[in-house]
C-alpha cells in the first residue's frame, strides 16, 4: 500500500487545498492535511488541479503520429478518404501497434487518463488493427484506462463477413460495437442497425455509431437508431458521433430527435470541426443530451490536423461555439472532462473523495485560461501513481 500527499492546489481554480491518495483513490480533499508516516509527498506549488483529461473519440490504429511527413493528397469526399486510406494500408508499412502505442503514450503525458479509440475492421485488415491496439491497451495498463471500439470503416453490411470479424473482435476484448453511416456507406439502413443490435446484445456492449450524414438522411438514421434503442431497452447504452444532422436540420425535428435521445440518454460526440455544421452544444445539454469531444484522428491519412492534447481539443470546441466568457470555456473543459466520463460510461471519475486518482496539475488561474492556454501539465497521475512530467511520459 503506498500514500501519496500532494500539497497546495487548487481543484478546478478555487482555494487551495492538499490532497491525500492512498493506492489508486483520493481518500481526503482538505487544507492543511498531516501526511501519513512513509508518504511520498508532492508540493503542488499553487497549481491548478484538473482530473484526468479524457478522449471521447479517438482513432489510435491510424496515426503516423511521431513519424516523417507525409504529403497529402486526398480527396474531398468521406468516401474517397476511406478508399485512399485502404490504398495506404495495402503496401503492409502502416505499424498500427507502433502508432498507437506513440500517440497513447504522447497523450498520456498531455493528462489523458481515459480514452475510447475506434480500430478498423475490414475484410482486407481482418482483425489486424484491432489486435494492435489491443497491445496497446495492455502495454498502459494501470497508466491508462482504454475502451476499443470494433469499427466497420469500410461497411458492415455492404461487406460480406465484416459482421463475423465484429463478433471475433467483441469475442476478442473489444468494448463497444461501433457502426458508420447506415444510409450512406452501407445502403441498407435497417440491415447495419440490425446488425448492430445482434452484436451488441450477444456480447452485452455498448454501441458507438458514426453518423456523418446530413440533413433528412441522417436524421432517418437517427429516428431508426433511437427507435432500435427504445425497443431493445438500451438506455445509456449508445453514441451517436458526429450527429452533423442536428446542425442541418429545422429546429422542430431536431428538438423532437434530442427529446428522445434523452428520454433514451443517447449521448453525442463531437469533435467540433470548423468546415461542417455541428449539434449545437447548449441547446443539447438543455434538452437533456449528453454531448463530449473527441480529437477524431490525429496526424492520420485522413487528416494532417490535431494534437494528442485535449485541452486543446476544449479550445477547439470553445472556438466552434463561439465561447468567451469563463463558464462558458468551464463548459468546453467539461466535454474532456465530466461529459466524456458521463458519455464514454468512465466510471470513478472526478476530483471527489473515494474516486479515482487521476490528477494532472498545471499553471494556471482557472480552468478557462487552461482551456485558452494550453500549459504544459506539470504533473500527470493516473490510478495514484505519477505517470508524466512535464509534458514526458514516465512509462
Amino acid at each position: 500500500m503506498t500514500d501519496l500527499m500532494i500539497r497546495d492546489v487548487r481543484p478546478h481554480g478555487g482555494a487551495a487545498v492538499d490532497v491525500l491518495v492512498h493506492d489508486d483513490a483520493i481518500i481526503r480533499i482538505a487544507p492543511g492535511l498531516e501526511a501519513p508516516a512513509g508518504a511520498t509527498v508532492l508540493n503542488g506549488q499553487n497549481a491548478l488541479l484538473l482530473p484526468g483529461l479524457i478522449e471521447g473519440h479517438g482513432h489510435l490504429d491510424k496515426t503516423r503520429w511521431g513519424l516523417p511527413w507525409r504529403r497529402n493528397a486526398i480527396g474531398p469526399t468521406r468516401d474517397e478518404r476511406i478508399a485512399h486510406e485502404r490504398e495506404y494500408r495495402r503496401d503492409g508499412s502502416h505499424d498500427a501497434e507502433g502508432g498507437s502505442l506513440r500517440l497513447a503514450r504522447a497523450y498520456l503525458a498531455n493528462g489523458m487518463t481515459r480514452m475510447r479509440s475506434h480500430a478498423d475492421i475490414d475484410t482486407e485488415i481482418g482483425l489486424r488493427h484491432v489486435h494492435a491496439t489491443m497491445r496497446t491497451r495492455e502495454a498502459l495498463a494501470g497508466s491508462m484506462e482504454m475502451q476499443i471500439v470494433a469499427f466497420p470503416q469500410s461497411g458492415l453490411v455492404i461487406r460480406p463477413g465484416t459482421e463475423d470479424l465484429m463478433d471475433a473482435a467483441l469475442h476478442d476484448g473489444a468494448d463497444v460495437v461501433g457502426g458508420i453511416d447506415p444510409c450512406a456507406v452501407d445502403r441498407d439502413p435497417v440491415g447495419q442497425i440490425d446488425a448492430l443490435f445482434r452484436l451488441a446484445e450477444r456480447h452485452g456492449k455498448p454501441i458507438d455509431i458514426h453518423l456523418h450524414e446530413p440533413g433528412e438522411m441522417g436524421a432517418f438514421s437517427l429516428d431508426l437508431i433511437l427507435e432500435r434503442t427504445a425497443a431493445a431497452s438500451m438506455h445509456g447504452l449508445v453514441t451517436i458521433s458526429h450527429a452533423f444532422c442536428l446542425g442541418m436540420i429545422a429546429a422542430a425535428d431536431r428538438d423532437a430527435l434530442l427529446a428522445r435521445m434523452a428520454r433514451w440518454d443517447v449521448r453525442i460526440a463531437t469533435t467540433a470541426p470548423a468546415s461542417i455544421a455541428v449539434p449545437p452544444l447548449a441547446i443539447c445539454r438543455a434538452a437533456g443530451v449528453t454531448m463530449y469531444a473527441g480529437n477524431d484522428g490525429v496526424r492520420d491519412t485522413w487528416t494532417p490536423h490535431a494534437r494528442p492534447d485535449m485541452l486543446d481539443r476544449a479550445m477547439h470546441v470553445a472556438l466552434r461555439y463561439g465561447f468567451r466568457r469563463d463558464d462558458e470555456l468551464e463548459g468546453a473543459l467539461a466535454c474532456v472532462t465530466s461529459a466524456a466520463a458521463t458519455g464514454c460510461g468512465f466510471a470513478n471519475y472526478g476530483l471527489e473523495e473515494g474516486r479515482r486518482a487521476d490528477l494532472v496539475l498545471l499553471d494556471a488561474e482557472s480552468a478557462a485560461e487552461a482551456v485558452v492556454s494550453a500549459p504544459p501539465r506539470r504533473v500527470v497521475i493516473s490510478s495514484g501513481v505519477v505517470v508524466a512530467k512535464n509534458g514526458v511520459c514516465l512509462v
